[in-house]
């Protein structure tokens, strides 16, 4: 990286909510799933969302980093995470009025611009903020990554894609305001600026920052491939030092579903060939990724700087070991069924999520994977952790 900052291989570990937050601390079942990974291999390990405000939370389970209070917990996270020569970085995130009624009764957004449909009967209208409460949550993620920083983690990520607060000040769907944070995409993009100059300034030039931005939202008259690339280029010229590509949000969950028409399996992987040769900074694809010739030719042909992978790293958390000792069989995800269509219709995306929360936590108690199609196991285990919460729609890992 321009900042001096070497990884040792070009696997990168995307953020995936891992719900094993208890009332917003990470506990040691963060410090065993992350020795895990870092023990299997990867170069780049991403956190899930590490939430900069304990009243705001996306997913039930999130961890939660306002204050130094977990400080002696971040610090064995981080030596069992960057354990092996491995980077770690703390994703940071706000969820804005992306945070179900059940975690949030008053949720804040850029705009009063609420959900439609049944997703209108899960979230609540949000509050728009003012402009005090921008800089204070500006403050908030700033704070976050000064804290992960003492803590030892490596590097951290700016979340701003998948439709949480800062991609709803991008989206002129949901920023609908007549300041100097609404209107242009100038003005769109300055709550993102000031939370990445705020985050320079504390942490020195030679920390790395890295940030997940959506390669569009796929929603008429929202956030387009060209704002991607405009806000891309700015970033850039600011100094940030890695993007990572996606896409979607809850109503349009490109991230989950994929958006590749080639013969690479990787989601995004058509935008990030347009933005290769437009910018320097490294270009990270994530989700998609499957068989081992994808990543070869992805990385070959310079389409990404890293594959970026999820939910196979949780069924293989040694993935890249395999593929390093030739053993590597191409990662099959299984679709899960509770065998009654209309149940699966209605909670589908939260089985899925559930699903491989739950096999998470079996490697963070020192077990095996388990490869099934049952939903059902998911289910009750989300249920359990979760109560009805568990049944709300949830973003795609």
């Amino acid at each position: 990286m321009s900042n001096g900052t070497t990884i040792k291989n070009r696997f990168f570990k995307s953020a995936m909510n891992e719900n094993l937050a208890k009332n917003g601390h990470p506990n040691e079942h963060h410090i065993k799933l992350y020795q895990a990974w870092a023990k299997g291999g990867a170069g780049l390990l991403l956190t899930g969302n590490v939430m900069v405000d304990r009243h705001a939370l996306g997913e039930p389970g999130n961890v939660v980093v306002e204050d130094e209070r977990d400080i002696d917990t971040l610090k064995k996270w981080a030596e069992a995470g960057t354990a092996n020569d491995t980077q770690l970085w703390m994703q940071i995130n706000h969820p804005g009025k992306q945070s179900p009624r059940t975690l949030s009764k008053e949720p804040v957004a850029p705009s009063a611009v609420g959900f439609e449909g049944v997703y209108g009967r899960v979230f609540n209208t949000p509050k728009a903020l003012t402009k005090d409460g921008i800089t204070q949550i500006v403050q908030r993620f700033v704070n976050t990554a000064v804290i992960a920083k003492k803590a030892g983690f490596t590097g951290v990520e700016i979340h701003g894609a998948h439709g949480y607060l800062i991609d709803q000040f991008l989206s002129p769907l949901d920023n609908q305001r007549t300041d100097e944070y609404g209107g242009s995409l100038d003005n769109r993009m300055r709550f993102l600026i000031e939370i990445y100059q705020g985050m320079r300034e504390a942490l020195g030039e030679s920390f790395p920052i890295g940030l997940k931005i959506n390669s569009s939202d796929f929603q008429t008259g929202g956030f387009t491939e060209e704002d991607s690339l405009q806000v891309i280029k700015t970033m850039e010229k600011l100094g940030i030092n890695l993007i990572e590509i996606s896409g979607g949000n809850y109503t349009s969950p490109k991230m989950s579903t994929g958006t590749s028409t080639n013969s690479n399996d990787a989601f995004f992987i058509n935008y990030a060939k347009k933005i290769k040769d437009l910018v320097n900074v490294p270009i990270v694809v994530t989700g998609g990724f499957r068989t081992e010739s994808s990543m070869e030719d992805a990385i070959e042909d310079g389409d990404t700087s890293m594959v970026g992978i999820g939910r196979p790293f949780v069924l293989m958390p040694d993935l890249p070991n395999q593929i390093a000792r030739g053993t590597y069989a191409t990662v099959n995800l299984p679709w899960l069924t509770t065998g009654i269509k209309p149940l699966d219709s209605a909670v589908g995306p939260a089985i899925g999520n559930s699903y491989y929360e739950q096999q998470m936590d079996r490697i963070a108690e020192g077990k095996r994977p388990v490869v099934s199609r049952n939903a059902w196991s998911p289910l009750f285990y989300s249920i359990k952790v979760q109560g009805i919460a568990a049944l709300s729609p949830k973003r795609a890992k």
